[in-house]
């Protein structure tokens, strides 16, 4: 019989063995399965390609040979900025199997910022696509890079990528790697300040292994039972994963290379500009069976003619931010599934999810994953009852969460202080042991001393049928000490006015309790937004200092 939540947390064991390291497992899988296809590749221009987990060993050793001669060594710094692309695992498990460490680099990225990320970490070494070359060559003089690797083309004073996989023995004779070895420096996409280098080691791909992919996706390695879902045993040649991500985030590790590769299942990857019908399009015709997309994109999704798309989906997952829930029905009442939110940062696994075994709670991030000790706790890291706002922290003891940050021992000092690993971001938990999220620690509005976060605000007012997008955050008032502000982004056919602000007002009031509406609205065609995809609050916040502070 399936596990059920409560069963899988008392009898979950962290399972990591000293030697488990990435292209180890990317080996093994070719040995196993090696011409099950692990990569489905397609395009906006009609291009498609496949790779097996034979390729993927092969090309993997073929760029460590061509790393080798490049004189890349053992924990050497290797950023790369590509697109979503069929060769990106040959880079990325070529450097690992070099014993290299990898610095993920989003492709939306300024010059500014790749100067910052290669002196802050020392990187000697760039892959880049052809079409992100010139952003590394403002900067290259700036930067301790001395090596330089053009995915997809040519380009003057760069190895062609192609030309360095031709020819090149498809074995290699790599340092012996572990599973408490450097792997990747990830930097955080920061609301505030400067992106800080978080530190994983081989380790934190079996930690999604044995949490991610069962107590999330709801998948395992063959022969195994998904606990929560069904009695039989995974059968991955039946599935087709998607992620939406990008390869420079550390969602990207979250589920591509954490679930996708650490499990063996075939999965897709898209290199195009997100529109929803494209999306739906591409899910039917390739037949996805289980997709994780950002809540922006389920938004949008919500708003297309869904029931024109044959889509067998298993498995539909968000994250990011919370999922509001107009999308969670919308999706749920086409398909048959029910979008589960998953939590977590750039420095750990999912920490809290809508586990496959549970019912599902709109606006709940769901329940804390086996294995983590996740909580909640206020400023003496006392834990909280139910219904008490604190922030969400782990034991910093436990395996799925960094190692510190990147020869910044201030930073460790700072974090690693107390018993808890503290997240910045703040939630409340109900009788039943869900939890919901209120905010960042500094996104908590307290009008006339009342606590309000921000997300329950939002998650009103996307429901009124004339908005699609809101953000909500403090305007100082000189009554209440701040009161509600609302950045609404309405849907196509409705425009701004008095009357319509009105109007959501006096909706609000009927949705939450009266001291949560906001009172202010202002209308705006965008919201700002990290490269991530993620609310920028406080910028929101900045404006309204600018136009109502003291």
């Amino acid at each position: 019989m399936a596990l059920s939540y409560d069963d899988a947390v008392s009898q979950f064991e962290w399972d990591v063995p000293a030697d488990y390291n990435l292209p180890a497992v990317v080996a093994s899988h070719a040995e196993a399965f090696g011409d099950r296809v692990a990569l489905r590749f397609r395009d906006a221009e009609g291009t498609r390609e496949e790779r097996t987990y034979a390729d993927l060993r092969d090309d993997m050793n073929r760029f460590a040979n061509a790393l080798a001669e490049m004189g890349v060594g053992e924990g050497d710094r290797v950023m790369h900025l590509v697109p979503r692309h069929p060769d990106v695992f040959a880079v990325q498990l070529g450097a690992l199997k070099r014993g290299a460490i990898l610095v993920p680099c989003s492709s939306m990225l300024k010059p500014k910022d790749i100067a910052y990320r290669a002196n802050d970490c020392e990187a000697s070494t760039v892959v880049a696509h052809d079409s992100l070359v010139e952003m590394v060559d403002e900067v290259r003089a700036e930067t301790p890079l001395e090596r330089f690797v053009c995915l997809g083309g040519d380009a003057d004073g760069w190895e062609s990528l192609q030309s360095l996989l031709s020819g090149r023995e498809t074995t290699h004779d790599g340092p012996e790697l572990a599973a408490s070895d450097p792997m990747s420096i990830n930097y955080t996409s920061g609301t505030t300040g400067q992106p800080k280098p978080v530190m994983h080691r081989h380790r934190w791909m079996r930690c999604f292994e044995l949490v991610n992919a069962p107590y999330w996706w709801g998948v395992t390695a063959d022969g195994e039972v998904p606990p929560g879902e069904s009695e039989e045993p995974a059968d991955l040649s039946d599935e087709l994963l998607w992620a939406t991500t990008g390869t420079g985030w550390a969602k990207w590790f979250w589920s591509p290379v954490g679930v996708g590769i650490t499990t063996g299942a075939t999965q897709l990857l898209y290199d195009g500009e997100f529109d929803p019908d494209t999306f739906l399009s591409i899910m039917a015709e390739e037949g996805v069976t289980r997709l994780c997309a950002v809540p922006t994109q389920y938004r949008m999704f919500s708003q297309a003619d869904l029931s024109s798309y044959d889509i067998d989906l298993r498995a539909a997952l968000s994250a990011g931010e919370p999922l509001n829930r107009e999308p969670i029905e919308a999706i749920e009442s086409t398909f048959g599934v029910t979008p589960r939110d998953g939590y977590g940062q750039t420095e750990t696994v999912a920490l809290v999810t809508n586990y496959p075994g549970i019912d599902v709670k709109p606006g709940s991030m769901g329940k804390p994953t086996p294995g983590l000790g996740t909580t909640i706790i206020d400023d003496e890291e006392n834990e909280l009852d139910a219904g008490e706002i604190g922030e969400i922290a782990v034991p910093v003891d436990c395996p799925g969460i960094f190692d510190g940050y990147f020869e910044r021992d201030d930073l460790d000092r700072e974090t690693f202080f107390g018993e808890y690993y503290r997240t910045g971001d703040l939630a409340s938990r109900d009788e039943d042991g869900y939890f919901f999220f209120e905010g960042r620690a500094d996104d908590i509005i307290i009008s006339a001393g009342y606590r309000i976060g921000p997300f329950e605000v939002e998650d009103a007012l996307v429901s009124h049928d004339a908005v699609a997008e809101a953000a909500a955050v403090a305007s100082p008032h000189e009554e209440r000490g701040d009161v509600v502000k609302a950045y609404v982004v309405l849907t196509e056919g409705h425009e701004g006015s008095d009357e319509l602000a009105t109007e959501i007002q006096e909706f609000m009031k009927e949705e939450t309790a009266p001291y949560k509406y906001p009172r202010r609205i202002e209308f705006v065609e965008e919201l700002p937004k990290t490269s991530s995809g993620k609310i920028r609050r406080i910028e929101l916040r900045s404006r309204e200092e600018e136009t109502f502070g003291q």
